[in-house]
């Protein structure tokens, strides 16, 4: 399944690096490396990073399980990742989404250190709730997973939930059509450097009549994108393209090279 979100949770990642230089390839609850299933919740993810990280996926989901029975946030939130890749453990999207509920459900303070984990739960959440889980009581609820990506991109500011919830917006999805609002989330998450949300926005502005200045975002977004963001906006753009006059196209492209991530008008 795709894990877009993955992205979000820097803190989370560098955390983890930190962690599994100190923890070691030792065996999991071997008394000699002094982690038991009574250790405490931070030790027992960081031997579960360990493991992880050295291949031994089964003792990383031990090792996590433990520490998520005992309320530890970033266990839980690796051990729901694993269920919902198939990654060490058999795919499920249910028991996935089951610990995703409980991190979103449990909240997360101001400032805490935790809020990367939350932020990945709710997003985490939204897809499912987006597409629903077959053959699960999980039923697609596209308005649950608009206010879920409402929920991110406003109180945290994260730029996939705003595109996420931009494109919600362009479609209909989850609520009534509003492009003015879905151009506002597109704007801000472009500005993060989100290359989805440029080659979006400037689909958008292409559309109401900014030819020279949509086309340059497309194309700049295309020169910027991810192999996989490449699938969907190659197309987009190259239909722009062919619409645009030749004059437009060379502009276009001229102002594309000044585009950069991150970058305000």
């Amino acid at each position: 399944m795709l894990r877009e979100c993955r992205s979000l949770t820097l803190v989370v990642l560098s955390l983890a690096t930190a962690l599994g230089a100190s923890c070691g390839a030792v065996r999991a609850f071997d008394p000699n490396a002094g982690v038991t299933k009574e250790s405490g919740p931070f030790a027992l993810f960081k031997f579960g990073f360990s493991a992880y990280k050295n291949g031994r996926k089964d003792e990383a989901v031990e090792a996590y399980r433990y520490a998520a029975e005992k309320g530890h946030t970033a266990s839980r939130w690796a051990l729901a990742n694993m269920y919902a890749d198939g990654d060490g453990v058999t795919e499920n999207d249910l028991e996935a989404f089951k610990i995703y509920s409980e991190i979103a459900e449990n909240g997360v303070e101001p400032g805490s250190q935790d809020t990367g984990y939350f932020v990945n739960a709710l997003i985490s959440l939204a897809g499912y709730y987006r597409r629903g889980i077959p053959d699960t009581p999980v039923s697609a609820d596209l308005s649950q997973a608009r206010q879920l990506y409402f929920q991110a991109a406003s109180t945290f500011g994260v730029a996939e939930a705003q595109f996420q919830l931009a494109k919600m917006l362009l479609s209909g999805d989850g609520g009534s059509v509003n492009v003015q609002q879905a151009k506002k989330w597109l704007n801000r998450a472009r500005k993060k450097g989100h290359a989805g949300a440029m080659g979006v926005f400037g689909n958008v502005i292409f559309q109401e009549g900014q030819t020279v200045r949509g086309l340059a975002y497309m194309t700049a977004a295309l020169d910027q994108c991810s192999p996989k963001d490449r699938q969907w906006l190659q197309p987009m753009q190259e239909q722009a393209f062919s619409l645009a006059t030749e004059s437009d196209r060379r502009v276009a492209i001229n102002m594309s090279h000044a585009i950069r991530p991150g970058e305000a008008d």
